[in-house]
């Protein structure tokens, strides 16, 4: 067997990959082992069984057909007679075709007319598909294995089942950790790392859409006390920290993949199902499986730092080339990591559309991204195997491409640090409520069709209302007043205490004159309809609105509703935009 496991003539060992044999009668591909490893011999029917044999002692193979092959690994030009294996034993059964086509049939069958390019592709896919299914094939067992023991797993605390019948939230944690084999020569040699690319993939509950939220790692933001599993098998709690970057919610104070999974949930509301995390080498590793990603330049690039120097326009990175371009951020924009985020989310969306379109294109290059893939990440227990895995793909790719958009969580400069950030609540709290609300977040333009025309709103100092908590955490109508006054700039706003009655939802009671004041609260305060009620008559002069905070209302700012639109300020790019350029 070579250095890439293939089987040469001979040899015990065969690659599963080359293990998928043409049964002609069915007209698909099937895996075949016998003790050896071997692909024992074509199935016939009882009444050619003896001319067949009588055939292969003659030199000819009346069934024989070429196994699928696989791209050799090092020699991305080699075609199929120059590929170690598998091009022999294609060269092998194309000679035994050749000799019993000069000596004429072997038996009373006559042979099946040469395929023509589109049955072929479609007898492909069917091998494609079986070998998806491989950890359902008992002859698969030792790939099975294989993978399974590339996986590495932490225990977080949580172990959620494989696939939810509800929507998934997924944690995907790039670490720039330079500890570890093709880590090193990036500087801060040996660093435990930190959170330093997370995003928080949402996966809605009937897999319509997906929304993928960058996380800026210098935000400034709270990290909860994390209980850590130690090596022991012990548990430490780590304790948690106030107002620090949210890249050192891991690695840092001996932080796990555990506590930048808390810290998200606490920064967004939403319940995570599992983690995936990455170094620098899966980058490297998973582009070259798929033979390459393309990017788009919109100007010359050249970032000394990252070692990227791209012309402008398209080009095909892997390897090293390809973690440059995820890395790089002094060549783009302002040269923050809210550029370089832009850039990681063209390289994800372009590695997504390549992996859809080509990596099941063979069982060989399957194979491939599937070593690739289980080497390079590390996941919970939750996912942990290579059939739980097998089971997550298979939910999570029911959704399009067409409907999968990549956004930024939005933050503001932090006036107190200028090399931090801070969240910025006005957009985060929507766009928070709308991700928790399974809504897709727009493409292109926000929203659709006609709109009706919009109603009249009150300027902010003609808005009159009387704030009560019927419901609400404590102290928010104190709190919702002082948002509407200083916030908002509606003076004219006042606490009336708690309510008579608690609320299950928040209610908005106003007169048919003040329609246009109770516009403008609602707007304020991401009001659904349901929570207006108009009187029948009118309101004196003076007489305020009444708004009634219901066990629904969480804070000032945060929509009870949630959009059904984009929230203005939020970066997004979906991901099937092959029109993105870095500049």
């Amino acid at each position: 067997m070579d250095a890439q496991g293939r089987g040469r003539a001979g040899d015990n060992n065969v690659d599963p990959a080359d293990q998928w044999v043409f049964d002609p009668n069915t007209g698909n591909y099937e895996l075949r082992l016998d003790h050896a490893g071997q692909a024992p011999a074509r199935p016939a029917d009882r009444k050619t069984a003896g001319s067949r044999r009588a055939a292969g002692r003659s030199g000819g193979d009346t069934d024989t057909r070429p196994l699928p092959t696989q791209r050799a690994r090092g020699d991305e030009s080699a075609d199929a007679d120059e590929r170690p294996g598998v091009g022999r034993a294609s060269r092998r059964a194309a000679g035994s075709r050749a000799a019993a086509a000069a000596a004429g049939p072997a038996g009373r069958r006559k042979r099946k007319p040469k395929k023509s390019g589109k049955q072929k592709a479609l007898y492909w896919t069917a091998g494609v598909v079986g070998f998806v299914l491989v950890a359902g094939c008992g002859g698969a067992f030792y790939l099975y294995q294989q993978l399974n023991g590339n996986i590495s797993k932490v225990d977080v605390g949580v172990e959620n089942d494989a696939v939810s019948d509800g929507p998934v939230n997924v944690l995907i944690i790039g670490t720039d950790a330079r500890s570890g084999k093709g880590n090193s020569g990036y500087g801060d040699a040996g660093s435990v790392g930190h959170a330093d690319t997370t995003i928080l993939m949402h996966i809605s509950k009937d897999r319509s859409n997906a929304t993928a939220l960058s996380i800026p790692r210098d935000m400034i933001t709270d990290i909860p006390t994390c209980p850590t599993k130690q090596k022991d098998g012990s548990t430490k709690n780590i304790p948690g920290e106030h107002g620090v970057r949210f890249n050192t919610s891991l690695g840092q104070e001996g932080r796990d993949p555990g506590c930048t999974w808390r810290t998200v949930e606490k920064l967004t509301g939403l319940k995570i199902n599992h983690f995936m995390m990455a170094d620098f080498n899966a980058v490297k590793s998973l582009s070259t499986a798929v033979d390459g990603v393309e990017v788009c330049a919109g100007k010359d690039l050249n970032d000394p730092k990252s070692h990227l120097k791209l012309k402008a326009g398209r080009h095909i990175v892997k390897g090293e080339q390809a973690l440059a371009f995820v890395r790089t951020r002094h060549a783009i924009g302002f040269g923050s990591d809210l550029d370089r985020i832009k850039m990681q989310q063209q390289f994800l969306s372009s590695l997504i559309r390549k992996l859809k379109s080509s990596a099941f294109s063979s069982p060989g290059k399957l194979y491939d991204v599937s070593q690739a893939a289980t080497k390079a990440l590390t996941v919970d227990t939750g996912i942990g195997s290579a059939n739980k895995l097998l089971d997550f793909g298979t939910d999570l790719k029911k959704v399009d491409i067409d409907k999968v958009t990549f956004a930024t969580v939005p933050v503001l400069d932090n006036p107190d640090d200028p090399a931090t950030v801070i969240l910025n609540k006005t957009a985060a709290d929507p766009l928070f409520a709308m991700v928790r609300a399974d809504h897709a977040l727009a493409k292109g333009k926000k929203g659709k069709g006609k709109k009706s025309a919009p109603a009249k709103k009150a300027p902010p100092e003609q808005v009159r209302v009387d704030v009560t908590n019927g419901g609400g955490p404590i102290g928010s109508a104190q709190e919702t007043v002082d948002w509407l006054q200083n916030n908002k700039a509606a003076k004219l706003s006042t606490n009336a205490g708690n309510a008579p009655a608690k609320l299950a939802a928040t209610r908005l009671e106003y007169a048919p004159n003040q329609a246009d004041q109770a516009a403008t609260l609602a707007d304020w305060m991401g009001l659904p309809k349901s929570a207006l009620k108009k009187s029948s008559q009118n309101a004196g002069d003076r007489v305020p609105m009444k708004l009634t905070l219901g066990k629904d209302f969480k804070a000032p700012g945060s929509p009870i509703e949630a959009p059904t639109e984009t929230p203005d300020g939020v970066q997004n790019v979906n991901a099937d935009d092959k029109n993105v350029c870095a500049k």
